[in-house]
């Protein structure tokens, strides 16, 4: 439970961490600099409890996997913050196990219940209201795409790691993973450069935060407890995101949500529990 704590915590508080980091990083190079930062806290790890090496024929796999969750993700998850709230942001990615189980469905062979489509169909609703009220107003807010598309990369990358979770465990293969997509974001490398340059103090540290906490650190936690409670328990907890990510924002940034935004939150929110309790056949 204290390892869900940590992990929920420093999850919902890297929305207003990229936030404020966007201040001085450009997004590329914001999530450069945070997976830098945690690729060099997890190889520290790394050595000292004597983590072995994957397989080369599993390096393709391995690539891929973090291309999807960490550089991708990270990437296009920054892009979208440059006009998305924190807190509408946390409500948008945890549309993932919506296209999770889409997935499992379309690729695994996975059945969705009638009430599942119907969860489905309220949580993509609930998106449009978010984008909408990030717009302030009938127009729709670009920004909420590319979150969207950061949202799909995670669901693909929690389908894509199934048989290595068991080959090499939670916490190595997601370590992997942190290195690969740290090599895939190495074509930032002459933006963060220049931005390093003229950042803010409180920038720079907004980064090194979310690389050390909720990257590294988190990313650990969560692999504890994802080990030692059964699997739906340990995501259902990972709807308390969003809540927190709410006041942290306003704690931090002084965000204050849309009316618009907290209703289509909730309305996706009550979508995905839906999809995850009732809507997969048994």
């Amino acid at each position: 439970m204290a390892a869900i704590a940590i992990t929920v915590f420093f999850w919902a508080a890297a929305f207003a961490g990229i936030r404020a980091g966007l201040d001085s990083y450009g997004p590329g190079a914001l999530a450069l600099f945070r997976l830098l930062v945690a690729s060099a806290a997890l190889a520290v790890y790394a050595a000292i409890v004597r983590m072995r090496l994957p397989e080369v024929r599993d390096l393709p796999a391995i690539f891929l996997a973090g291309f999807l969750a960490l550089a991708f993700y990270h990437t296009a998850l920054s892009f979208g913050q440059l006009t998305v709230s924190a807190g509408a942001a946390s409500l948008l990615i945890n549309t993932a196990p919506i296209f999770t189980a889409l997935l499992a469905a379309t690729v695994l062979g996975e059945r969705l219940e009638p009430i599942g489509w119907i969860g489905m169909l309220a949580s993509f609703v609930g998106a449009a209201l978010i984008s909408v009220g990030e717009a302030e107003g009938y127009a729709l807010d670009l920004g909420v795409i590319p979150i969207l598309l950061a949202a799909i990369a995670v669901s693909v990358y929690l389908i894509l790691q199934r048989p290595y979770l068991a080959k090499y465990g939670p916490l190595a293969f997601t370590t992997y993973a942190v290195w690969a997509g740290t090599l895939c974001t190495i074509v930032f490398l002459p933006g963060l450069v220049t931005d390093l340059g003229h950042a803010t103090p409180q920038a720079t540290l907004a980064v090194i935060f979310l690389g050390v906490f909720p990257t590294a650190v988190a990313y650990v936690t969560y692999a504890y407890a994802f080990s030692r409670m059964p699997a739906p328990v340990a995501v259902s907890f990972l709807y308390l995101i969003p809540a927190l990510a709410f006041l942290i924002a306003w704690l931090w940034l002084g965000e204050v949500p849309t009316l618009l935004s907290v209703i289509g939150g909730v309305i996706s929110l009550a979508g995905i529990v839906v999809v995850n309790t009732r809507g997969r056949q048994r």
